[in-house]
Parts: structure tokens; C-alpha cells; sequence
């Protein structure tokens, strides 16, 4: 038995609300921690804090505000050691309380509905999110360039405003795949329509980004301005495919068009409409992705809509209070319709601000309108984290802040924390000041260039990481208890989380910094940035100037790297990197590839690679096991050796000999022995000297 009832299941009427309230009460023993809930800007572990799912646009929100943009009604149990979950499926407005208002007692409720909760027993917490995504479903995989650097800002306009940011990446060789377009492309905020002076030929401007390697990415909102000249508005006047109030009158919200009417994404006939809408900007235009924006929904004279208005639910009829918190996925599962289809043979790209649980098989996310501060840049961190195990890793921030204006040490910072999230854009407003990569002179624009290569390089681990989402639900990020929920001192921690299978990531995240304490979870670990081993099971520190984000590799990892591009495709990778880090023992890593674009992979275009690091005292093995029909691009690998106890003496792959060379230091990493061999071999043997051998880090 995990868990007691504490009142089990039960039901009222509220008279104070007029709400009838279905509600779950457990005990609580003592050592129980919580975790997940989707985007709350709360510390990780929930115990002793209460929750509301109701989406909200909370701009410029704070650590505690509550509710926010997102409604993932699912969390995590951690009790002696065994992880189980519960996933609270009931749209309507819902609570969470984690023994805040009795310390032996966490409840969940819901304003209307019915008590449908499914439990799902671990007995790890990363089985546990394994399985709540699976059961929720796993999105597909994204085409390669959206796992790249996007820059957005509220507005870049007009056309020449886009093509000075983009020449400034280009010129200053900064990294970039999307350059994003907020409302004021648009003709008076009228969605699906161009700004006939700001964009008087958006055809032929996108063909052009795209020719410089820059994919277009536009903003589409849910209100629809109510004008009799407006197509997109008279098709749904006529088709009635807008919200109605509970006696009949079409419900009415100003937005940033003015008043607006609301499509209702839960009746299929507006589904399939708004699909189509995308026709022109995807298919005729050539935009590549769609931000779906305002969609919690949002409105400004009272927040969202009343309660009253009516939504069809596939011809089952309910009001607002059941619709209002999956209404931004149901517009993302629309929009998500339209942009696959038009942008077939090639994969779709969307995000989204508002989403229930399981909106992640339609689109990324972001964590709203956040503010340019140290504390936001904490909250980065944990939202990410806490989102990624809620099922929803597709993630990132607002890489700077929405809301003022950062300073370059704040900018620094956040880029190398935004380099290791799934979802890597920078995105501003512009009334706060310029927010690009240079804004901040030297040497911000060299820091911001360096882990934005770093990123680039990092691509095919990073697509092996989504990949395993995919198929399995694994998250991308994880925080340190989901390392090792064996050792309490993981249980309140909350910097600490590892991108995929092998990268410990710590952010700085105070002013003035030169390093920070951060706890290794078990096993042992190198310090990216110079190699040097340490132990799991202790707190040690990691110095890290701004030219450096805590970092550590786990031993007998294989990370693959590729070489720095401007963007996705702008050349051939004829050579990828391995990264082998030394063990004393064995280990297993993969490598996922399939072109990254289209859906061969269906068919069986795609390689998996799977290594084994085998190591003692006297040799270091990788074997390596291939499947698949996909031929990669690249024929050779250089393996690149690192954390060896002693110099390498010999080298053989297959049993071949092979040269040993030194992979060069740069200026924020140390030399290593490396070897070139061909990219299917089966097994590679470094033969190690005596003990007092020279590395090449110690000549």
C-alpha cells in the first residue's frame, strides 16, 4: 500500500460557488515529496503548496503567481523510495493541495465533472513520466532545424527591420534556423492576413530568408476581428463557428484587433476550417511554423471568457467552465492540422502559450511572459524541468526576459542555461530595448555566438534525446531526483538536471558569479570543460566564469558532436565527433539519425547506433551495433578520449591499426587523444600505458 484515502472520494454541491465539486483525499506520511504539475513557477518539490489549474494570461507573473498559461493536471509520488502518478483527467477548473492546508492531508478537486484519475505506478519516477506521456501520447518527432537557435521579438517590422536582424546573425557568424514574426505583420492584427506596406511581398521575402538559411515562423491568435470586410470572419459568421453565449449572442472580447469574435476549436467543422486557413501562409507564402499565442484564451476587459458561453465537445454541448482549460490546445490541435498538411513531404512546426495534458503531440511550448531578472532566469530552469516531466518536453524560455531589459551578464547566462533546453529562442519586447545576441557589445555577443555553437554542435545528441521522447516518453530534461530517487539529498534540490542521458546541467543564476556548488547524483563524472573526474554522492564545486555553464559528463557516455553551422543543412556533415568518456566498467549510449526532415523514418529510414564503453586498467572498448536502412551522410567518425587513467598506447578498430592523434584544446577546453575510424565499425580497442604514462592534458 503507497497511499491511504483519507476521505476517499466524495462530492458536494459548493451553495458559496454553485459548483458541484468531486473530490480525492490521501494521507500523508511523512518523506512523501510531489512534483510536476506542468508550468507552476513554485519550487520543485509541491509538498506544502496549493494549486489551480485554470489557464490565465499572467504577464510578467512571479514565483508563487498562480494560475498560470498551462493545465497539465498530472504529479508525481515519491514515497519510501517508489514513485507512482496521478493524472487528474477533469477540465474543469482544478486544485491541488500538497498538504498545505493540513499537513497529513494532499487533496485534488474539480469545480463540475467527474472524478476520472488514473494511477501510475512506477516504481521510478522516470518509468512514472514514461508512462503518463505514453498514455497521453508522445509527439512526433520535429524536423531537425526547430532543435536550433530562433530569434523573435515583439515586433520585427517592417520587411528591411527582418532583414537587418538576419544580415546580423549572418555577418557576426552567430547560429540561427528561425526568424520569427509577431502581430504587427499582419493587416490591423487580422489573422492570416500581411501588412500591405510593413510586407508588401511576403512570398518572395520568405524565399529569400530561406535562401540566407532562415525558416519564417508567424503569430496566430484566437480572435478573429469582427469585420464585414474580413473573409476570414464572414466564412465563420456564416458557417457559425464562433462562440455563443448561453442565450444565443455570439461571445464578443477585445484583443489586439479590437473586438473579436472566438472560433470553437471543440466542434470538428471549425477544426477542419481552421486548418484550412493555413493553406496561404504555409503552402503559397512558405512560412514554416506557427505560434499560436492569446490562447488560455485570453481577452482584456475580463481575462477570458464568462462562464456562460457555450462550446459544441463533438456534439456534446458543454459550457466555458469545461472548455476553458484545454481551449489552447484545442486551437493548437487545429492549427497542428493545417500546418502538417501543408507542409507535406516536410514535418510541421508549431508552439503554443496555452495547453492541457497531452497537448504535447501537437505542439512546443515556452513558459510565457516573463521578466528579465536573476529570479526569472531560477524560474527558467525549474518551469522547464517541471514541464518536461509533466509529460510536455518540447520547452524552453524567453532566453533574456519578455519584459525589461536585460544586462550582458544576465544574457550570458540565460543563452548557456537556453542552449541545453529543447526549445532555444530568444524573444523580447520591443518597447524594453534591442535583445539580440549583440545587443550587449563584447564580449556578450562572443559568449552568446560561443554556446550557440555549442548548441549546434550538440544537435545530434539533442535529436537523440527528442527521439527517445518520441518512442518511449523518456523526458528530455530531468530533474536530479529523477538521477537517483534512492538518495535523499536529491529530494529538494532543484538546479541540477541532465539533458538526455548524459549531460549534468547547473546554471548560474546570481549576479557576479564565478562558479557554484552543485551535487553530483551517483556514478562518476567529468567536468566537461576540463576533464577533471569527480565522484557521485557529494556536493563539489564548479567554477565557471561567463564563458562557462556547469557541466559535467557522465562516465562511459558517448556524446556525439558535428560540426558548427549558421544553420540546419548549411553543409554536409561528412565527419561526426565522439566524445568517449572513460569507465571503469561498462556503459551504453545511442545514437539516433534520419536525415531530420520528412517521414521516411516511417518506413524505415533511420539508424539507431548503439555504443558500449567497456573499461579497466589496461584497455578502453566501444563496440558499436547498427540498425536501420537511413545512410548517413557522414563515413568516418573522430573519437575524441576522454578522462583516460593513463596515455593511450595502441589503437585498433576491427583490429586494423589506427594513428593517435590530439584533439586540440580551445579556449575553454583541454586537448585529448583522438583517433579517426571508420563510422561502421564494430569495435575499437585503445590499449592504456603504465601508470605513469602522460596524457596529452598533463604534457
Amino acid at each position: 500500500v503507497l497511499s491511504d484515502n483519507e476521505k476517499g472520494f466524495h462530492w458536494h454541491h459548493d451553495d458559496d460557488t454553485g459548483n458541484d465539486v468531486v473530490k480525492m483525499s490521501q494521507q500523508v506520511p511523512s518523506g512523501v515529496c510531489y512534483y510536476g504539475l506542468g508550468d507552476k513557477p513554485a519550487n520543485m518539490n509541491l509538498r506544502g503548496q496549493r494549486f489551480c489549474n485554470w489557464g490565465s494570461d499572467t504577464y510578467g507573473y512571479v514565483k508563487g503567481s498562480d494560475p498560470l498559461y498551462k493545465n497539465i493536471p498530472f504529479f508525481h509520488v515519491l514515497q519510501q523510495r517508489i514513485a507512482h502518478g496521478i493524472f487528474f483527467d477533469n477540465t474543469f477548473k482544478a486544485f491541488f493541495d500538497f498538504a498545505a492546508e493540513r499537513a497529513d492531508v494532499t487533496s485534488f478537486w474539480a469545480e463540475g465533472g467527474e472524478m476520472n484519475y488514473y494511477f501510475i505506478y512506477g516504481p521510478t519516477l522516470l518509468e512514472t513520466t514514461e508512462e503518463y506521456t505514453r498514455l497521453t501520447c508522445p509527439p512526433e518527432l520535429p524536423p531537425l532545424w526547430t532543435l536550433g537557435y530562433h530569434q523573435c521579438k515583439w515586433s520585427y517590422f517592417p520587411e528591411r527591420n527582418v532583414k537587418d536582424i538576419t544580415k546580423g546573425l549572418r555577418e557576426r557568424r552567430i547560429p540561427c534556423d528561425a526568424i520569427y514574426l509577431d502581430i504587427d505583420y499582419m493587416d490591423g492584427y487580422r489573422c492570416f492576413t500581411w501588412h500591405p506596406q510593413h510586407f508588401p511581398e511576403p512570398k518572395r521575402m520568405v524565399q529569400e530568408l530561406a535562401a540566407d538559411g532562415f525558416k519564417t515562423v508567424v503569430i496566430i491568435d484566437p480572435g478573429i476581428k469582427i469585420d464585414p470586410n474580413y473573409s476570414v470572419y464572414t466564412e465563420g459568421l456564416a458557417n457559425d463557428y464562433f462562440c455563443r453565449r448561453a442565450d444565443g449572442p455570439l461571445m464578443r472580447g477585445s484583443v489586439w484587433p479590437g473586438l473579436c469574435n472566438f472560433p470553437d476549436y471543440t466542434k470538428p467543422q471549425v477544426r477542419e476550417w481552421w486548418a484550412g486557413l493555413f493553406e496561404g501562409l504555409i503552402k503559397d507564402v512558405g512560412v514554416k511554423g506557427v505560434w499560436n499565442d492569446m490562447n488560455e484564451p485570453a481577452v482584456f476587459e475580463r481575462g477570458t471568457f464568462p462562464d456562460d458561453v457555450r462550446f459544441d465537445f463533438d456534439g456534446q454541448p458543454g459550457s466555458h467552465k469545461k472548455a476553458h482549460n484545454i481551449y489552447g490546445m484545442q486551437m493548437a490541435r487545429a492549427t497542428a492540422a493545417g500546418v502538417k498538411q501543408f507542409s507535406y513531404p516536410d514535418r510541421p512546426f508549431t508552439i503554443t502559450r496555452s495547453t492541457y495534458a497531452g497537448g504535447q503531440r501537437y505542439s512546443s511550448g515556452w513558459t510565457g511572459d516573463n521578466i528579465a531578472s536573476w529570479d526569472h532566469l531560477w524560474l527558467a530552469n525549474i518551469q522547464c524541468q517541471r514541464l518536461s516531466i509533466s509529460g510536455f518536453s518540447f520547452i524552453g524560455s524567453d532566453i533574456g526576459g519578455f519584459i525589461d531589459t536585460p544586462d550582458g551578464e544576465l544574457y550570458s547566462r540565460w543563452i548557456a542555461l537556453g542552449a541545453f533546453h529543447p526549445f532555444f529562442r530568444t524573444h523580447s519586447s520591443g518597447d524594453h530595448g534591442d535583445q539580440e545576441p549583440w545587443s550587449f557589445g563584447e564580449p556578450y555577443t562572443s559568449l552568446a555566438r560561443h554556446f550557440i555553437e555549442l548548441r549546434y554542435m550538440l544537435l545530434p545528441y539533442v535529436y537523440t534525446a527528442f527521439w527517445q521522447y518520441t518512442t518511449k516518453g523518456t523526458p528530455m530534461l530531468r530533474p536530479l531526483t529523477f538521477l537517483d530517487q534512492n538518495d535523499p539529498e536529491t529530494y529538494l534540490r532543484m538546479a541540477e538536471f541532465s539533458l538526455g542521458d548524459h549531460l549534468l546541467v547547473c546554471p548560474i543564476t546570481q549576479a557576479g558569479a564565478d562558479g557554484r556548488w552543485m551535487y553530483l547524483p551517483k556514478g562518476d563524472w567529468f567536468y566537461y570543460w576540463t576533464d577533471e573526474a569527480k565522484a557521485g554522492g557529494q556536493e563539489v564545486w564548479a567554477a565557471a566564469d561567463l564563458t562557462r555553464i556547469p557541466l559535467f559528463v557522465k562516465a562511459g557516455a558517448v556524446v556525439p558532436m558535428q560540426p558548427i553551422m549558421q544553420y540546419v543543412g548549411e553543409k554536409v556533415v561528412e565527419q561526426l565527433t565522439l566524445h568517449v568518456y572513460y569507465k571503469n566498467g561498462t556503459a551504453e549510449s545511442v545514437l539516433y539519425d534520419d536525415g531530420g526532415e520528412g517521414y521516411a523514418y516511417h518506413e524505415g529510414q533511420q539508424t539507431t547506433r548503439r555504443f558500449t564503453v567497456t573499461g579497466n586498467a589496461t584497455a578502453l572498448t566501444l563496440n558499436q551495433q547498427i540498425e536501420g536502412e537511413y545512410q548517413t551522410p557522414y563515413t568516418t567518425y573522430r573519437v575524441v578520449l576522454h578522462g583516460l587513467p593513463t596515455a593511450p598506447q595502441a589503437a585498433t578498430a576491427d583490429a586494423q591499426a589506427l594513428a593517435l592523434d590530439t584533439y586540440p584544446a580551445t579556449e575553454t577546453t583541454v586537448a585529448a587523444p583522438a583517433i579517426v575510424v571508420d563510422a561502421r565499425f564494430g569495435e575499437v580497442k585503445i590499449e592504456l600505458g603504465a601508470p605513469d604514462a602522460v596524457l596529452p592534458t598533463q604534457a
